[in-house]
């Protein structure tokens, strides 16, 4: 298996994270000595981007971190599955722009209401009463990716975790030869 970046966008509750763990497993069975690193929105939220906020430039400053970390990763020989919620086309460009062609982009398509529907923190909850301000698909804009700046759309609210996953390594071997 080579290494590669796996990008997965998303709103909060899209399931970025759960897909993510799913291939992790998935290339971990068929891949047993690969080098697999996942990397997620919460994880860099609560260390190495602790003292950012959820302004724009502090969004595009943890983008821009974690696809550094990501790049770090990949460039010691590692596939990187990254779930961030990515929600700007400016954020969405930066990670491209840090992988050049290199990463594959995967961006999960589920409307707002799923989203909510599967929100097990209750941050929707608390950004709709005003809790949480500018939270993204609420307070703040998501800009779904064009079709043609990703590789693979995945509708999560139609498609089960296997099929998903399924699409998603037949979309990557399209590309490169895992």
């Amino acid at each position: 298996m080579t290494p590669s970046i796996i990008w997965f966008i998303g709103l909060s509750g899209s399931g970025k994270t759960t897909l993510s763990n799913a291939l992790f497993e998935k290339l971990k069975h068929n891949y047993p000595s690969a080098l697999i690193k996942k990397l997620d929105g919460d994880l860099l939220r609560n260390g190495l981007n602790n003292n950012l906020g959820f302004s724009l430039e502090d969004r595009n400053e943890n983008i821009r971190r974690s696809a550094e970390v990501a790049k770090l990763f990949y460039e010691t020989g590692f596939v990187v599955l990254a779930s961030f919620i990515t929600p700007t086309h400016q954020n969405q460009k930066l990670i491209t722009d840090i992988f050049e062609k290199k990463v594959f982009k995967v961006f999960i398509d589920c409307p707002l209401e799923t989203c909510e529907k599967r929100d097990v923190k209750g941050l929707y909850k608390k950004a709709r009463a005003g809790e949480i301000k500018e939270f993204t698909g609420i307070s703040s804009p998501f800009e779904k990716p064009l079709p043609n700046q990703v590789d693979v759309i995945i509708d999560s609210s139609k498609l089960t975790i296997n099929e998903s996953i399924e699409l998603i390594l037949e979309k990557i071997k399209q590309k490169q030869d895992l």
